[in-house]
């Protein structure tokens, strides 16, 4: 069977206040680090499935980005899917 490499990004909301990238941007003032403007912490999941295709791999990780990797009333997420198998049709 096929398998597909992907990242999930996940980040906040653009409304929702970020505590650990506010810390991080004093931190980096306090380091002498000047001009940032915006900081902002997200995450990203890299994992490797199994599909028929890649349509049936994206609907996979869809679920899994909506209900697992993310919270989806305060992030947001893309995926990125590659195939990692020579064999495999994308």
């Amino acid at each position: 069977m096929p398998q597909f490499r992907a990242c999930v990004s996940v980040r906040l909301r653009s409304s929702v206040l970020d505590p650990a990238g506010e810390a991080a941007s004093s931190a980096a003032t306090r380091l002498g680090v000047e001009g940032i403007k915006n900081l902002r912490i997200g995450k990203i999941i890299e994992l490797e499935i199994e599909a028929p295709d890649k349509e049936e791999a994206s609907k996979r990780l869809e679920l899994l980005s909506d209900r697992l990797f993310s919270n989806p009333v305060i992030e947001n997420w893309s995926l990125e899917i590659n195939s990692s198998s020579p064999n495999s049709l994308t």
